[in-house]
């Protein structure tokens, strides 16, 4: 059997809403890893908050793909801090940011920086960020250059959001919807696809034996990407049409399923 690239999305696949792992996902991850394939962790958190999730795997080598595309790291235990960024894919957040904040001007915004930092406007904080972010001025969010565009509002739907955002017409990003009123707004062309590619020129895998799994709109990108893409069983529609096939939900232990057929 050929070496496999294994790209696993977090929330919702590896770990549970609550950030509750399985056991049983727990150790088929653990078994991939023994057989010899590659295992990736590709997730819209930081890696502030990416590294624990690694480190509670036993993932001490190899690469992961944070912030949806915009962070790639190199984790080798030989590293003073156990890790490196080998990528960061950056943008100019300003003009995105007056789009956004006039047509939804109850929103709340999170960025991202160059440097690994969180800087938030009204105490605006969530557990993706890994770290507590500092709060700011909207002016200065217009100033920072961005690694990762958070933005929020309890106020609307999520259909409400992406009409907002698709009327916008916004050039030079990336954006996906949450399950929530959430956005998560990238460089043009930036996605967990994006930085998985890079990081299979580097581990030398042919593109079918790259193998997906995920729930989110964030994961389209990276499904359709994928040799083998497989959706969640609780992942919206539009997720499943891209993916190859559809495993349980995170509660059935659908990524174990999945895993169980690389063995």
């Amino acid at each position: 059997m050929n070496k496999k690239m294994v790209c696993l999305d977090v929330d919702g696949t590896i770990v549970d809403f609550d950030g509750h792992m399985y056991p049983e996902v727990r150790a088929e991850i653990i078994n991939v890893m023994e057989a010899g394939h590659h295992v990736l962790i590709a997730t819209g958190r930081a890696f502030h908050a990416t590294l624990p999730i690694a480190r509670d795997l036993g993932l001490h080598s190899g690469y992961s793909v944070c912030s949806n595309g915009g962070v790639s790291l190199r984790l080798d235990p030989k590293l003073d801090e156990g890790f490196e960024v080998i990528a960061r894919s950056t943008f100019d957040p300003s003009s995105v940011l007056d789009a956004l904040s006039e047509r939804i001007p109850m929103a709340k915004f999170a960025i991202e920086d160059d440097n690994g930092r969180y800087l938030s406007t009204e105490r605006f904080q969530d557990f993706s960020f890994g770290i507590q972010a500092t709060g700011v001025t909207f002016e200065e969010l217009q100033e920072t250059t961005a690694v990762r565009l958070v933005v929020f509002s309890q106020d609307s739907s999520t259909q409400e959001f992406a009409e907002a955002i698709e009327t916008l017409g916004l050039q030079g990003i990336t954006y996906s919807v949450g399950y929530n009123a959430w956005l998560d707004v990238a460089g043009a062309g930036v996605s967990k696809a994006s930085g998985l590619e890079a990081l299979r020129q580097i581990l030398h895998v042919e593109p079918e034996d790259t193998v997906a799994i995920g729930d989110g709109f964030n994961d389209v990108e990276m499904l359709e990407w994928a040799g083998r893409g497989v959706a969640m069983g609780q992942a919206p529609r539009e997720v499943k049409q891209v993916a190859d096939e559809i495993t349980g939900t995170v509660h059935d232990g659908g990524l174990a399923t999945v895993l169980r057929t690389l063995l």
